[in-house]
């Protein structure tokens, strides 16, 4: 899943910026389990300014490109912390301190791999429609909100 900001492709004076990628490793082992994902941000200059990264353009590398051939100098790569089976409730599980209170897949926690405490993203269901989103730095209300977007896709390899 790609993420743009409002800009126009091929556009010189309002670009199309790349905002985030979401990537999803499939659940090679077929059974119902955590996913996988991989999301992929654009770095943060040193007076918090989002890196621009424009993939749009004849010689731009987006965040994908970066991270496939590993010039990760400007970007951020967060993981899904690996949730731990609990026998007694038969599913897996992760601490969400109260917050999400039904299991299910679309349930993550996004954690920088440098850092697995500091928690950069929740996501989690409340109740049969309801979910609950929390965030903080590096992502932006709009990075958030894809993300967890991204998670309601009913054709991802991974359930």
């Amino acid at each position: 899943f790609f993420v743009y900001d409002n800009g126009k492709k091929d556009d010189p004076v309002s670009p199309r910026l790349d905002l985030a990628v979401v990537i999803y490793d499939t659940n090679i082992l077929g059974f119902k389990g955590p996913r996988n994902m991989t999301v992929l941000l654009p770095g943060m200059t040193e007076d918090d300014q989002r890196v621009k990264i424009n993939s749009s353009d004849s010689h731009g590398q987006g965040l994908l490109d970066s991270w496939k051939s590993k010039h990760m100098d400007n970007v951020v790569e967060l993981h899904n912390k690996t949730p731990i089976w609990n026998d007694e409730t038969q599913s897996y599980v992760l601490n969400f301190h109260g917050r999400v209170t039904q299991a299910s897949v679309k349930n993550f926690q996004l954690v920088h791999d440098s850092d697995p405490d500091y928690i950069v993203m929740q996501f989690g269901r409340t109740s049969d429609d309801i979910f609950t989103m929390d965030f903080r730095y590096p992502l932006c209300a709009f990075q958030a909100f894809a993300i967890a977007l991204s998670s309601f896709d009913g054709k991802l390899a991974c359930e």
